[in-house]
């Protein structure tokens, strides 16, 4: 009798212990579908060379599907402490290119230097500040870092941690 005792404890164990690697292996693979996808953590960033462009020049491009504002100020611009961003003594403003009423992309209008909504008329300076029209706020400033003469998009820095408090 105390042979069977001991055989129905060692099954008990075995199956225990297979039960616990399974339950494991489960919680793993559940996390594993949790995480972002590297490609999906690779969107995540953007870096863009600030050093070949000339003042008064603005250009756009991506960063996580949405418009990004970069504009090289030149001596006509007034310098703005709250919204510049100086990288070597240049300075930029850059901004997520939707605007703040209902999310369109306004436009740069070099001789006026202004960015101007079509859809309601909304204007903001060449800080990005509204000025005119319904847009309730300036355009957002997104999360950066700085780089020697690149900019690195959707990463945090001390320098954006201090525009995005006085903005």
């Amino acid at each position: 009798m105390s042979v069977k005792q001991e055989r129905r404890d060692f099954i008990g164990l075995a199956f225990g212990a297979v039960a616990a690697v399974g339950g494991a292996a489960t919680l793993v693979a559940v996390k594993k579908t949790w995480d972002p996808l590297p490609s999906v953590k690779a969107a995540g960033f953007t870096t863009v060379d600030l050093s070949p462009m000339k003042e008064g020049e603005m250009r756009q491009i991506e960063w996580r599907k949405k418009p990004i504002f970069v504009l090289k100020k030149d001596a006509s611009m007034a310098p703005n402490d709250k919204r510049d961003i100086v990288v070597e003594g240049a300075r930029y403003m850059v901004a997520i290119g939707l605007c703040t009423h209902l999310g369109c992309i306004p436009e740069w209008k070099p001789g006026k230097q202004v960015f101007v909504c079509a859809c309601h008329g909304g204007e903001f300076d060449a800080d990005g500040v509204n000025t005119f029209g319904p847009p309730p706020r300036p355009l957002d400033i997104p999360p950066f870092k700085i780089d020697g003469t690149k900019l690195v998009l959707g990463e945090t820095s001390p320098e954006y941690e201090k525009l995005a408090a006085q903005a």
